[in-house]
């Protein structure tokens, strides 16, 4: 179906926060050409799905979501359907054979040219693009998102890709290599986004810590921080996601001299045996991995830290199990972000002698939420009665006349509230935790003379 103008764009997006980026960019990219980007799938003149192959699920999540799209084309939608982000890199070819209706096919390095991949779409071609860009000369994308000036927070990418080789890990095979973005062109974007009002930045890659390395003259990670930190109006510094094996104390150190990077880190550990992370190949023990938090708590007492793991990884006994549990008690993690392996096409550990079990996988993972869940509550019932400094950045999901905001540590925290007070910084008491969340009440400063 060739379509004579741009209209309206719709992107349906999966997964990571590197893909809600690439979303952004993908409006703001379009947008050059008139296309409008629309929330309403409905309105759509043309629908992208921007896809996670992360895991099993995700996959099986978006071929449903493309079902729907299909169906509505077959009944006689005018509609141009396009797939992108990683399953699109992994499937590319077949996606194309196996759903003719689809038009467009294009992977992560397909983003910086996606208004060409759509104009030859627009003209009545079917496309697929999968190539991997050159890691010299890749081409980041420095549009801001035109949604990026409604909102209290933003993203921005400092690298792409992954040199990482963890055999469970489809990364390296939909993002390609790493290539680090120069860091005059994050600055300029940071400036550039606090000029629409955002406040608080979060740097994503795949691994931050290794930011720069290959790059001579380039600077680090922890220096890149610092220059963050000196850009007036940026009021709060977070960044995802971090590999232990990378995390050096000049990055520790910064917790302690950097009051804008928040009091939360996410720091993936994935096991606590030392037998699974050896095959996981991720490069450092429990012990040092302990040893990380330990000075991050040195630097910066109140951080609180969450994760991610994997549970039944091929070959995990009861006993590496039980070592993950306790590692889950000894760091007291606040929030875990745990699943079952999932076997992904492609990557090592399908090679692995040892099997997995996934009924067995299922019990070890209720048992490890069952006391996240418990861990993640203590902490945020820690929390009643003191009065905390919130940013608010939305109304409630839930209740009406309520707004929501994190603290520096990443409690999230409902209050009753005006939607005059979204982007402001707010002294709240928090009256009651819950797992995720908490509720409290504004502390109004006294007046008087």
């Amino acid at each position: 179906m060739a379509q004579s103008e741009p209209g309206k764009v719709y992107v349906h997006t999966f997964g990571c926060q590197m893909n809600a980026y690439d979303t952004g960019k993908i409006r703001a990219l379009l947008g050059r050409d008139g296309w409008e980007s629309t929330q309403d799938p409905d309105q759509a003149d043309l629908v992208l799905l921007n896809t996670c192959s992360i895991r099993e699920k995700a996959v099986d999540k978006m071929h449903s979501v493309l079902g729907e799209f299909r169906r509505e084309k077959r009944e006689g939608r005018q509609v141009l359907l396009g797939v992108a982000g990683c399953v699109a890199q992994m499937e590319g070819e077949a996606l194309m054979k196996r759903y003719p209706d689809v038009d467009l096919v294009f992977g992560p390095d397909g983003v910086p040219h996606v208004r060409k991949l759509v104009d030859e779409v627009a003209a009545g071609n079917r496309v697929l693009d999968t190539t991997f860009l050159d890691l010299e000369t890749y081409p980041f994308v420095t549009d801001l998102d035109p949604d990026a000036s409604s909102g209290v927070g933003a993203f921005v990418t400092i690298q792409k890709g992954c040199d990482n080789k963890c055999t469970y890990c489809i990364v390296p095979a939909t993002r390609g290599a790493e290539a680090s973005r120069p860091s005059e062109q994050i600055l300029d974007e940071c400036r550039r986004l606090v000029a629409e009002g955002v406040q608080e930045i979060t740097l994503i890659g795949q691994n931050v810590n290794s930011y720069g390395l290959k790059v001579p003259g380039e600077r680090t990670f922890a220096q890149l921080l610092y220059a963050v930190a000196d850009i007036p109006g940026v009021e709060r510094i977070r960044y995802t996601t971090s590999h232990p094996r990378d995390m050096g104390d000049d990055v520790i150190a910064a917790y302690r001299d950097l009051p804008q990077l928040t009091s939360h880190l996410h720091l993936p550990v994935q096991s606590g045996s030392n037998k699974v992370l050896r095959r996981m190949k991720r490069f450092y023990t429990r012990e040092r991995y302990l040893r990380i938090v330990d000075g991050l708590r040195e630097a910066r007492p109140d951080l609180a830290l969450t994760t991610d793991v994997i549970v039944g990884f091929p070959g995990e006994t009861d006993e590496q199990f039980e070592e993950t549990m306790t590692l889950l008690d000894e760091v007291g993690f606040v929030g875990s972000f745990s699943f079952k392996y999932s076997p992904r096409p492609g990557t090592p550990s399908l090679r692995l002698k040892e099997g997995y079990d996934d009924a067995v996988s299922g019990e070890r993972l209720i048992r490890y939420q069952d006391r996240q869940r418990e861990l993640s509550l203590a902490w945020t019932r820690s929390h009643e009665g003191q009065v905390v400094r919130v940013l608010v950045e939305g109304e409630s999901r839930h209740d009406e006349g309520v707004v929501a905001g994190r603290t520096g540590s990443n409690l999230m925290v409902n209050f009753p509230g005006s939607l005059d007070l979204i982007g402001q910084f707010v002294d709240v008491r928090v009256t009651r935790g819950f797992t995720h969340s908490s509720r409290g009440e504004r502390v109004t400063p006294p007046t008087g003379g």
